[in-house]
């Protein structure tokens, strides 16, 4: 008898226009509707009375599998807020907000100053809006602009999300969790979940702008269902990040002086920690390379006073439009070959490889459920793959995948 066990993901069943991901790049990479894996044992090249009793395993393996996240809803206008009524209703000891409400008003706000720079900046192209909810509370909004005259693909996405996540999801939630704390947290049964978050992903015609990513996001667990009682867990994580395909100096430098004044507003270890932290997390470990010229990144952030790290993300989250706009207001006319497409088009293959392969938010999307579209947003539309591709040393090419492969202090 032959038989083959096939991991198999469910069609999502999800009808609504694209956009985010996150999840996200998500606002968290977290909208869209996969259902969570399940093994189906099938039996082939046999007439062997067993194989009823194997194909009725299938389908029970098939009808135990749910998404981790409810199935969204298209809504036609925006909400006021996407957080649950008692959230809504919760306020903190001080008598202030919560931070999770404060948190939503700070992204749905970023996103729309972003959104009118880009469009001011693109001159022609408008973004195109969705808005989503879910049954149990939470929701997004995605705003796309394509194919616009300076913008290619540019996501602006903000999402707000409960749901429940298996333990696998919580370790690519929060990986940096210990051995120790498996017998804690990483239960059996799933964790109870809220996330908040605006990704970015801006990809320019040019290929003498760089994109741009960025990403803030706060999140908190409750107690696995298993372990009643068991202290909230809340942290943030987040950053910008620059992606060239021509390096001209005075732009990266512009670029990491902003981030650098963001985060020593608040702490002066931050950038130089949050700057190697993002070559090392940008790392595409097969080609030995990064995806690009850095920034600033952190994650898994709950070790300094709460509503410090609240200052400091929103700080993060509105250096973006100074630090990018001028960039992209220099580069976006420049005159342009072929050549200069096509290495463009080779490094974004690099930007789809890091993103599919290794990016947290993506999979974190993946495993919990969330709209698709939401979670690939960050693609852009047009890449390239040559085989055994090799810029020749001293040139422009060759001196961008340099910097890519040796990290330098820009400033």
């Amino acid at each position: 008898m032959l038989t083959s066990a096939i991991l198999s993901l469910p069609r999502s069943s999800s009808t609504s226009a694209f956009p985010p991901p996150l999840a996200c790049s998500g606002a968290l990479h977290s909208s869209c509707s996969l259902a969570t894996p399940t093994l189906r044992v099938i039996t082939t090249a046999s007439k062997s009375p067993s194989r009823n009793r194997l194909l009725r395993l299938r389908g029970q393996a098939s009808s135990s599998s749910r998404p981790m996240i409810e199935k969204e809803t298209p809504e036609s206008q925006r909400p006021e807020s996407f957080l649950r009524d008692s959230d809504n209703k919760e306020f903190s000891c001080a008598g202030d907000e919560t931070v999770r409400a404060r948190f939503e008003k700070m992204i749905r706000e970023v996103q729309d100053g972003v959104c009118s720079a880009l469009e001011a900046v693109d001159g022609g192209g408008n973004f195109a809006e969705d808005v989503w909810s879910r049954p149990g509370g939470g929701g997004g909004i995605s705003r796309v602009l394509q194919d616009g005259n300076v913008f290619e693909k540019a996501g602006v996405n903000v999402s707000v999300v409960y749901g429940v996540m298996p333990p696998e999801a919580y370790r690519a939630a929060k990986p940096s969790t210990s051995a120790a704390d498996d017998g804690n947290n990483l239960k059996p049964g799933p964790v109870p979940f809220f996330a908040a978050g605006i990704s970015s992903v801006l990809h320019p015609k040019n290929p003498f702008a760089p994109t741009l990513h960025f990403n803030y996001r706060y999140f908190e667990t409750d107690a696995p269902k298993d372990a009643p009682g068991a202290p909230r867990q809340w942290w943030f994580g987040g950053g910008t990040d620059l992606t060239p395909s021509y390096i001209f100096e005075e732009d990266v430098r512009h670029f990491h002086s902003v981030q650098k004044s963001a985060c020593d507003k608040f702490d002066p270890s931050f950038y130089p920690r949050f700057k190697k932290w993002c070559d090392d997390y940008f790392y595409i470990k097969h080609r030995g390379e990064r995806r690009g010229l850095g920034g600033i990144f952190f994650d898994d952030l709950n070790n300094y006073d709460q509503e410090m790290l609240l200052s400091f993300a929103t700080e993060c989250a509105n250096s973006v439009i100074p630090a990018y706009i001028p960039i992209v207001e220099k580069r976006k006319d420049m005159p342009f070959t072929d050549s200069h497409k096509a290495w463009q088009q080779l490094r974004r293959g690099r930007y789809v490889e890091f993103n599919l392969v290794y990016d947290r938010g993506t999979t974190f999307g993946l495993k919990t459920g969330g709209r698709i579209e939401s979670i690939l947003v960050s693609l852009p539309l047009t890449a390239r793959w040559e085989y055994d591709h090799k810029p020749r040393e001293g040139t422009e090419e060759w001196r961008l995948l340099d910097a890519c492969i040796n990290p330098k202090d820009w400033i």
